[in-house]
């Protein structure tokens, strides 16, 4: 619909949608008149809105007011009018820091990046990955005393995950080594999805040569990783940033709206999950999802791939729809980037 206006229309709709969301305001001619690329006087400038506003893409939320764009303004904005910005060699190198890997489980990663990326938004975020399903690089088991072992498992990207397991009475030091050494020839570089099935076979046809205690220590250990919830692990962080934008009382009974939808987890996993077809970042604007009907709210996310780019969670961030798209979407895609190579 963009390319349906004319050069002075989307230069009026650009403007004013950028001194919106500076101020969530509506926008008068007068103040246009100051932000446009060609000088045009009030009183054309008003023609052009009043026109943008027969389009559906503007309103007047006063009959003196300025206006507001719609949720049609915001979309065309974004698709078709919007300046990407760059990150800051700053924000660029606290996404790239907070996000490191090594000696962190994976829980602890996605947490880091979750709370990096609200404290530079300055709105709430959120991100979906899987708990497991990561490249291997070692696993060990570790007695923890009688009748119970750690076990720690390194992944290829450096993170780490550990579980308790229950384990036979009268094991010994040998039955953990000899558990381990079976399980790195067939985990190291796969994933336990890849090797699960060569685990059992093998398992099934070495019995007599493996030791039955280290046998049901592998069992085990198989047992509690295939039996761990595989849908994600749903983290949101920032959710005060939403109040440093109330103005009136109505913003309030948006952010109750929007505290309420952030409680209902199951929604916002399907949404999330929704990125999965995505070839970057994608955008919810209001309305546009149910979930966000009521709460004027907007949705920046983008896809986490692991290996062969297959879609493993999500991470966003949400706010109103006055974002600053220019500055959260590149740094939603470069947060996603970094964990996505992490992850492979």
């Amino acid at each position: 619909m963009a390319q349906d206006l004319n050069d002075r229309s989307r230069d009026v709709l650009r403007r004013l949608v950028e001194a919106y969301m500076e101020t969530g305001q509506p926008v008068g001619s007068r103040t246009l008149a100051r932000k446009l690329t060609v000088p045009l006087s009030p009183a054309t400038i008003r023609n052009v809105m009043a026109d943008l506003e027969d389009a559906g893409l503007l309103f007047a939320p006063h009959t003196s007011a300025g206006r507001l764009p719609t949720q049609l303004g915001l979309r065309l904005f974004v698709d078709g009018l919007l300046e990407l910005g760059a990150l800051t060699d700053s924000e660029r190198a606290s996404i790239d820091g907070k996000c490191q890997a090594a000696g962190r489980t994976l829980d602890e990663l996605l947490t880091e990046a979750s709370e990096t990326l609200s404290g530079l938004s300055r709105c709430a975020s959120l991100v979906l990955a899987p708990k497991s399903d990561l490249p291997f690089r070692q696993v060990e088991f570790v007695s923890l005393g009688p009748g119970r072992a750690l076990v720690v498992m390194v992944m290829e990207s450096g993170i780490v995950e550990n579980r308790v397991i229950d384990v036979p009475a009268g094991m010994t030091q040998s039955h953990l080594v000899e558990a381990t050494n079976f399980l790195n020839a067939r985990l190291a570089g796969r994933t336990l999805v890849d090797a699960i099935g060569e685990i059992r076979r093998d398992l099934d046809g070495q019995r007599a040569q493996l030791d039955s205690l280290a046998a049901k220590i592998v069992e085990a250990g198989i047992a509690t990783w295939s039996g761990q919830d595989r849908s994600g692990a749903l983290i949101v962080r920032g959710e005060a940033n939403l109040l440093d934008d109330i103005t009136v009382v109505e913003d309030l009974e948006r952010i109750r709206a929007l505290y309420e939808t952030l409680e209902s987890r199951a929604g916002l996993v399907t949404l999330l999950e929704s990125a999965r077809e995505a070839e970057g970042v994608k955008i919810f604007i209001g309305a546009e999802s149910t979930l966000f009907g009521n709460t004027e709210c907007s949705l920046v996310v983008a896809p986490l791939r692991g290996n062969g780019t297959r879609f493993v969670g999500a991470i966003g961030v949400i706010g109103p729809t006055r974002l600053n798209y220019a500055r959260i979407i590149p740094m939603v895609s470069h947060t996603a980037a970094v964990i996505g190579r992490l992850l492979r």
